[in-house]
């Protein structure tokens, strides 16, 4: 499990494939909440479940699946 209070705001979140994702605007409700003004948003914010992290290193975030995968499971509420 890994420990919440280790991601940091502005941290790169990057799929299992090296691809970029998002990034870290903060955590709620067991999720991690992507900056809508990011590239890869739309001018949305997305979350995304906790439980798909797999390290965190610094201000790199990696999950467990490839980005495209992420993509198609986070929600916008």
């Amino acid at each position: 499990m890994i420990d919440v209070s280790q991601l940091k705001e502005h941290a790169d979140v990057i799929g299992s494939d090296g691809v970029h994702v998002g990034t870290v605007d903060g955590v709620e409700n067991g999720e991690i909440k992507l900056t809508k003004t990011d590239p890869a948003a739309g001018g949305l914010h997305h979350y995304i479940p906790v439980d798909f992290v797999q390290t965190i290193e610094g201000m790199t975030v990696r999950l467990d699946r490839p980005a495209d995968d992420v993509k198609r499971e986070w929600s916008t509420s």
